[in-house]
């Protein structure tokens, strides 16, 4: 890799200002025994909840497992350390539960990978 620039390194101080500002980021995160759904309040102050056996390595997970969820990345993601699960809090928005390959076998060859983008 070669030496960065200071023009990269300002460009990417840039992006990243950007991204805070406007892409949706997790300010807390839990799991909710009752309706099984993992339940992320963003920085907006909306909430938004999905049922955990819908996404990608939480589908066999028991509710001590789910409960370890933790924020990542600035609150653009999700982790779940022991599963060595991650989900992106813009893709869970966009309802992408999982990768390309895992939304077209859990939802069927109609699902729009495009259309999720």
């Amino acid at each position: 890799m070669g030496k960065l620039t200071q023009s990269q390194f300002d460009a990417a101080v840039q992006r990243g200002d950007h991204d805070l500002a406007v892409k949706p980021r997790a300010r807390a995160v839990h799991y909710d025994r009752d309706s099984g759904h993992i339940v992320i309040a963003l920085v907006s102050g909306a909430t938004f909840s999905f049922p955990a056996t819908l996404a990608q390595g939480l589908e066999q997970a028991s509710a001590q497992q789910l409960e370890k969820v933790e924020i990542a990345g600035a609150g653009f993601g999700l982790h779940w350390e022991e599963l060595d699960a991650d989900l992106t809090v813009e893709g869970l928005l966009a309802g992408r539960f999982g990768s390309v390959r895992y939304m077209a076998q859990r939802f069927g060859p109609d699902w729009d990978s495009e259309a999720a983008e």
